[in-house]
């Protein structure tokens, strides 16, 4: 009755879960697996694509290479290390071009590996002519907004396509994780988060293993507890922080979990009971999307030849050039 009493005095609801690490929220198609990468992804991008100047792009050399720098400053917001350089050996690259059709511009950028073979191609949004040609600084910046969304998914793609090939890769396995355990908490919150954190994880499609050999992420969790705010009613409360972190093979952040909530002052001193099995339930979830969403694993591969490829929401449409007024020599 004791630890159900206890279990009530702190609820750890969805909301309180923060997911954190912009794994989350934007693919890796350039991250590197650990040591078994070649295996997860056999032909996977290396950590670097080059996008050079075009020579096609119906611009004037100033334009094309601003052109170029703003797609790769774009890229990089989109998690992809991306270089505004002239193509070289052994990296991947960007083709860039510009068609005329129909009295407008249509971008098109085809992803390229080192030996000069076409992965995968994105069209951009259509400008008018006029647009294209008197484009500035503003206009080309949001020209590049468009393409990147476009490009990484362009990557996504050609990364789950590798993957689907690869019967190693975690497209077709589970993921092997290493649990080192539970510090910072009190009472018996180490031991009883971890034993509710390994039962819980034991429900989804990866594997705990004890050691770190070969694991592919290994997850670390902390407690902290500060002191927090006055209760209403005149009790002292706590600030509890628990941080699910999970990292890859070579210790790179694949993403983190954390719980937030105010307790009655030191609730958690001696037993945590059922707090602990939610809190676990809840952390183990999240690790699980952490893993998948880092790993690529649920990305679907690229489109069949001659299959449209699916685009992301268009961008807005360039803001027209603003009117050149003469001035006086």
């Amino acid at each position: 009755m004791k630890r159900r009493q206890q279990s009530l005095r702190l609820a750890l609801p969805c909301s309180a879960l923060l997911l954190l690490s912009g794994c989350l929220d934007v693919p890796h198609p350039f991250a590197h697996s650990g040591r078994n990468g070649p295996g997860l992804a056999a032909n996977a991008p290396p950590s670097r694509l080059d996008v050079p100047t075009p020579p096609n792009a119906l611009l004037s050399d100033a334009n094309a290479s601003l052109w170029a720098k703003d797609v790769a400053q774009e890229l990089l917001q989109q998690t992809i290390p991306a270089i505004a350089q002239p193509t070289r050996k052994g990296d991947w690259w960007l083709n860039m071009q510009a068609e005329l059709r129909n009295g407008q511009v249509v971008p098109v950028y085809t992803v390229m590996t080192p030996k000069n073979t076409v992965r995968a191609t994105q069209e951009g949004q259509p400008v008018p002519v006029e647009q294209w040609s008197a484009g500035d600084g503003p206009f080309f910046a949001l020209v590049a907004q468009d393409a990147a969304s476009r490009i990484a998914a362009a990557l996504t793609g050609i990364q789950a396509d590798d993957m689907e090939k690869d019967p190693h890769s975690l497209k077709h396995r589970a993921a092997r994780v290493y649990f080192t355990g539970v510090s910072g908490a009190p009472g018996d919150g180490n031991t009883s988060l971890a034993q509710a954190f390994t039962a819980a994880f034991r429900d989804s499609e990866d594997t705990i293993q004890n050691s770190a050999k070969n694991a592919d992420f290994i997850v670390t969790t902390t407690v902290k507890l500060t002191p927090g705010p006055a209760g209403t009613t005149g009790h002292p409360q706590q600030h509890i922080e628990i941080v699910w972190r999970v990292v890859d093979a070579n210790g790179k952040e694949a993403g983190a979990a954390t719980q937030l909530h105010d307790i009655d002052a030191h609730s958690l001193d001696q037993y945590w009971g059922d707090v602990a099995v939610a809190a676990a339930q809840e952390a183990a979830a999240a690790t699980k999307q952490i893993i998948d969403r880092y790993s690529g694993r649920d990305n679907a591969p690229l489109a069949a030849p001659g299959a449209p490829a699916p685009a992301p929401a268009p961008a807005p449409a360039p803001a027209p050039a603003p009117a050149q007024s003469a001035t006086a020599g």
